[in-house]
């Protein structure tokens, strides 16, 4: 990088909160360290030039719309929630939640939408109004502050909440009667970041190192030894990213095949390499995979 990139300085926002650990473990994967000191909300990254600053994911989004931070990572229900001027340059897929309406599973037996007019409780303000109005129900909007779970069914006759598992509504005996949105945590940027030359170059490096731990996570290296004559039939079975790597064994005694393949098609696969006629079958996990 150029000596005029060492002057730049890149204003990075990572999550506080739930989605801290798997954020700073995709760091980490990737060779990228979080190292916290005494100013707890300012640790300090491993990447030269990156000043790095710790926020509620609703505040990363609202920063990096306002440029105060040039990235972050964030939650792209609160992007659709703030409405706000990002860019999203990757989905980690990480943190997965569903933005859902609940509603008390006595009202929802009852028949949904009730008769009458409702109330519907939410952090979610702009998001809720509009399903409101999609819907057109006869509802009215009272914001909350957490726990938005707790206001059935005396304080509220629907929630709209993000949910994981569906575990906390189960408890609360809610029931789902809608699904909004579905949301994982994005990187963001703001576009004035990604105009700047030496900004985007640090942007899209940490885009590739990030990208290419996410891609390992969803594959494994397979390795298995075949006869000559057993070569192409292991091949026809053995997924891969282009070609897999095919090298001699000791003695010309054959081959050792080598492919990064989906961890979803393991239960399919080894089966069928060893009926193939593969033998000496190894799994190994991958750190990074760029393509």
């Amino acid at each position: 990088m150029s000596s005029t990139s060492e002057k730049v300085v890149l204003r990075l926002a990572l999550p506080k909160g739930h989605m801290q650990k798997a954020v700073e473990a995709l760091l980490a994967d990737a060779g990228i360290a979080v190292t916290r000191g005494g100013r707890s909300y300012r640790p300090r990254l491993s990447l030269p030039g990156v000043e790095v600053k710790l926020l509620k994911p609703q505040n990363i989004v609202k920063m990096v719309h306002a440029g105060s931070r040039d990235v972050g990572f964030a939650g792209a229900d609160w992007v659709a929630e703030l409405d706000a001027r990002v860019e999203s340059l990757l989905d980690t897929g990480l943190d997965p939640v569903k933005l859902v309406a609940a509603a008390p599973e006595a009202l929802v037996n009852a028949g949904w939408p009730p008769p009458g007019s409702l109330v519907v409780a939410s952090e979610y303000e702009r998001l809720t109004k509009k399903w409101i109005a999609d819907r057109e129900l006869d509802a009215r909007f009272v914001r909350s502050f957490g726990a938005t779970e707790v206001f059935p069914p005396e304080d509220a006759d629907c929630i709209v909440d993000n949910s994981a598992t569906g575990g906390t509504l189960e408890a609360n005996k809610l029931l789902v009667v809608d699904e909004l949105m579905a949301s994982s945590t994005q990187l963001l940027a703001h576009p004035a970041a990604l105009d700047d030359p030496v900004k985007r170059e640090m942007i899209e490096r940490l885009v590739l190192v990030l990208g290419a731990v996410l891609e390992a996570r969803t594959r494994v290296m397979v390795e298995v030894n075949v006869s000559a004559e057993r070569l192409e039939a292991v091949i026809a079975v053995l997924p891969c990213m282009r070609e897999p790597t095919v090298g001699m064994l000791h003695g010309n005694s054959g081959y050792a095949v080598k492919a990064a393949v989906p961890r979803v098609d393991l239960p399919r696969v080894i089966p069928e390499v060893k009926a193939a006629g593969g033998t000496d079958i190894v799994v190994t996990r991958l750190a990074q995979i760029v393509t």
